[in-house]
Parts: structure tokens; C-alpha cells; sequence
């Protein structure tokens, strides 16, 4: 079976930790956001389309019932204002239409109230359900005027609009009372849940479709940026694997004519170390090229070791401690317990000198550079903090992108290439950790590594080191 043939599935996963697809972590989170925002447009379509269309119904099932039952209490409350004091609230003639329970939209019933909001007796009103004849509604009423709810009775007249109308007194100033008309909104209460719950499932269903399609149709668009991303880093690794040789020879053949230096011009001479400087500059970039090209392919080889940080920040503090001394860096390391961590001895103490490197280089003489290492949430916690120039806010955010630099003319005299922190961001990311930086102008740079603890930790441990590690800032 083809490994990729289910490979738009968002659950699926590919043997091992790291997928061999060169940029497989970048395509993936894309066609997840992709996908989001596909389903959060198609979302929002949806709920505005399933709120307009129920309150559509809403409207066309409950207001020719709300209507009827209004005009029904107002025509009431004239009929009353209109014979006081000679007649009190009282329905229009003997009809069966008032007193009982209504079983369709059609029928009403009808109860009245004194001035005070007290029910006023009546022998239809008596056989109504005490949660129709409440006062509250006809107290609203007598203080605003009109007032309407809906209640629930139970059993099966379910619901009730209700619309409570005060009667004026046409002799003096106030109300006579109030009259309260009823009808049942049952059948449209259940049409409108029965509509609702409609809605709910087709969204849900219409949603976790779109959600699939989403993901295949955003994995067929990436397509095509897929497979130019991999050419582009398989030309990358090869470009910068065939510039290797003629590099290495062409600073050979400059360094044996340097030689013979004294037979040359002082002009000649110094061209020659030109052209080893930039030769060297140029491996060490192409170094550097092929090694990201390699993290961003899965090509490179993970050890899967042991390692104490303890032995890896010691090594690192040893080689650099050169380099420290001639710039006037004091190198200095604090530890509490020894921690161990999985992962490649060598890739991991490349990052630590990518780090000590850059503290060093960018520091002020007299500065000083510290390695920290600790546990902080069951995570192995590596601290590098330096005295040095630090970085400007504005730059931060831009920090570990490939050829950046803040000081592009200090950088290019250091020799750095502006891969370094890439190379060192990519090594902790294959090996589950995070690695962030926090600087501040003219105060300094800290550099923390997070990497998952080993599980196990035995009593000694023989740790690959790698002596000709290519670093970078």
C-alpha cells in the first residue's frame, strides 16, 4: 500500500518522528490553516443563513397568532371602557370561544383583572390553569400599558402567548383594569425546535464535510508548491554540495602560491589571502546550506543517544574558551544536578557552539557568557545569557531567519553567514524541543533550549562529541 496514499488525513501519521518530505511541518500547518479557514467562512455563511431562515419562520408562524390574540384583547378592553361602569370585563355573548383550553391557533381564552391586578371571577376563568391567571403580566400592563409573555401550561396545550392590554377609564384618569387574551403557539413552538435541531444537524454534517474536503482540496492546491519547494531545497543541497570541492581546492592551490610569498608583490599577497578569506567564507556558507537543506529534507542522521548536558555545555565552554580568551570574554557555567536528554550528541553540541559563538562575537570585551542548566516542568531547561550588545525589539521577531542579519557589516566582518541560529533552530526542532530568544539593546541576549527529559538515565554515559563541528553565526 502506498504510505501516502492517506496522507490528507489530518490524524494520519508517518512512521517516526520526523516526516522525510522536505517541508512536510511548514505544508502541513498551511493546509490546516487552510482548512480552518475555509470551515470558519463556510461557518459563518451557515449560522447567518440558518439565523435568517429561523427567524423567517419565526416570524411568519407567530405573528398571525400574536396578532390574533392582540387584537382579540384590545377589541375586549374597548368593548369594557366603553360600557362602564354598567358592565365589567365580560365575553362578547355565550361562546364556547373563551374559558376553555384552546385546541388549535385559532381559539382564545380570556381572563380580566381589577385595577389593582387582582383577578376578577368569573365562572369560565375558574376552570383555567393558575400559570395562565397569574398578575404578574397585568401589573406590567397597568404600569406600561401593554405587556405580553408566553407560558407553559403542560399537558397538552403546552404553550401560551399571552398579551395583557390596560382598559381606560373614560370617567376619570387611570385604568379600569386589565384584559389578558391568550392563544396556544404549541404546534409552532414545535415546528420551530423541530427547524432548529434541522439546522444544527445539516451545519454540523455540511461543517465536518466541508472539514475533510477542505483538507484534500487544500493538499491537491498545495501540490504544485510542494513539489517546487522540493526541487528548490534538493538544488539547494546539491548546488551547495558541488560548491564543496572547487572551494576547498581553490583556497589549496591560493595557500600553496601564498607560500612562496616573498618571490611576490605585496599587492599579489594580499589578493591571495583575499581569495582564502572569501573561500573560506564561502565553504563555511556552503557548509551551512547543505546542512539546512539536509534538517529541512530529513536527510540528516539522528543519532538517538543519551546525552548529558552537564558533559555537553562542559565541551562547548572548552572549545570556545580560545576564541573567549582573545576577545576578552569570560565563559563561565552553572549547573545544579546533571540532566540527561535523547537525542544526536553531535547535532546538539553544534547547536551549543552556534550559541557560545554568537554570545562571544557579540559581546562587549570584558563581557561575560553563562550556561545554565536546569529542570523546569520536566522539560531540561539551557540557558546562554551574555553581557553583550543585545538586539533591538524590532528585530526580534525576525531572529532565526536564514541570512538575516542585525548588523549585516559586523556580521559579514565576524565571518558570520546568517545561518547559524537557523541551523541551531532546525537541530532542536527535530529533537522535540523549542528553542526562543529574549534580548534587550545594550543589556544583553538570552538564549533558552527546551528539550524533552530522558526517561531513563543510566549510570554512565559515553557521549559522542563532535571535534570538527562547522558553527555559525
Amino acid at each position: 500500500m502506498n504510505r501516502n496514499k492517506y496522507s490528507w488525513w489530518p490524524f494520519h501519521r508517518s512512521k517516526g518522528h520526523q516526516s522525510r518530505e522536505p517541508g512536510a511541518a511548514l505544508f502541513e500547518g498551511l493546509r490546516i490553516r487552510l482548512t480552518f479557514w475555509y470551515c470558519g467562512v463556510l461557518g459563518a455563511a451557515l449560522v447567518l443563513f440558518s439565523v435568517a431562515l429561523y427567524l423567517i419562520a419565526q416570524y411568519a408562524l407567530l405573528t398571525p397568532i400574536e396578532n390574533g390574540v392582540a387584537g382579540d384583547a384590545q377589541r375586549h378592553a374597548g368593548q369594557w371602557s366603553e360600557n362602564a361602569p354598567a358592565q365589567t370585563c365580560m365575553p362578547d355573548g355565550p361562546s364556547p370561544q373563551y374559558g376553555a383550553l384552546p385546541g388549535d391557533p385559532q381559539q382564545h381564552i380570556l381572563a380580566c383583572f381589577d385595577q389593582n391586578g387582582t383577578l376578577l371571577p368569573d365562572a369560565n376563568t375558574a376552570r383555567l390553569p393558575s400559570a395562565f391567571l397569574s398578575n404578574t403580566l397585568a401589573k406590567t400592563a397597568l404600569q406600561d400599558g401593554s405587556a405580553h409573555d408566553t407560558v407553559n401550561l403542560g399537558g397538552t396545550t403546552g404553550t401560551i402567548y399571552r398579551y395583557a392590554v390596560a382598559v381606560s377609564d373614560p370617567t376619570e384618569h387611570g385604568y379600569l383594569g386589565v384584559v389578558i387574551s391568550g392563544g396556544s403557539i404549541q404546534q409552532q413552538d414545535s415546528l420551530l425546535s423541530t427547524l432548529l435541531l434541522l439546522l444544527l444537524t445539516v451545519g454540523g454534517v455540511t461543517l465536518f464535510g466541508a472539514g475533510l474536503g477542505g483538507l484534500f482540496l487544500a493538499s491537491r492546491a498545495l501540490l504544485p508548491a510542494r513539489l517546487a519547494f522540493t526541487r528548490q531545497q534538493r538544488f539547494i543541497a546539491d548546488a551547495s554540495h558541488e560548491l564543496r570541492t572547487p572551494l576547498t581546492l581553490m583556497r589549496a592551490d591560493a595557500e600553496v602560491l601564498l607560500r612562496g610569498r616573498k618571490q611576490m608583490e605585496e599587492d599579489d599577497a594580499a589578493l591571495l589571502e583575499d581569495i582564502i578569506s572569501e573561500a573560506n567564507h564561502m565553504s563555511v556558507l556552503a557548509t551551512n546550506m547543505l546542512m539546512l537543506a539536509r534538517l529541512d529534507a530529513g536527510a540528516q542522521h539522528l543519532e538517538q543517544e543519551v546525552v548529558s548536558l552537564d558533559t555537553l555545555t562542559l565541551q562547548g565552554v572548552q572549545r570556545v574558551s580560545a576564541f573567549a580568551t582573545q576577545k576578552g570574554i569570560i565563559v563561565q557555567r552553572e549547573h545544579t544536578d546533571d540532566i540527561f536528554v535523547i537525542g544526536d550528541p553531535m547535532q546538539l553540541e553544534q547547536t551549543m557552539l552556534i550559541i557560545l559563538d554568537n554570545a562571544i562575537k557579540y559581546n562587549r570585551s570584558g563581557g561575560q557568557v553563562t550556561v545554565r542548566t536546569a529542570v523546569d516542568h520536566g522539560q531540561a531547561r539551557l540557558e546562554v545569557v551574555d553581557t553583550g550588545i543585545g538586539i533591538g525589539a524590532e528585530h526580534l521577531s525576525h531572529l532565526g531567519e536564514r541570512f538575516y542579519r542585525v548588523d549585516k557589516a559586523r556580521s559579514r566582518e565576524a565571518g558570520g553567514t546568517g545561518l547559524g541560529l537557523s541551523i541551531a533552530q532546525r537541530i532542536i526542532a527535530v529533537h522535540n524541543g523549542t528553542l526562543t530568544l529574549n534580548s534587550a539593546l545594550n543589556q544583553g541576549t538570552t538564549v533558552t533550549i527546551l528539550l524533552p527529559l530522558a526517561h531513563s538515565i543510566p549510570a554512565q554515559s559515553e557521549n559522542s562529541t563532535s571535534k570538527n563541528g562547522d558553527f555559525s553565526d
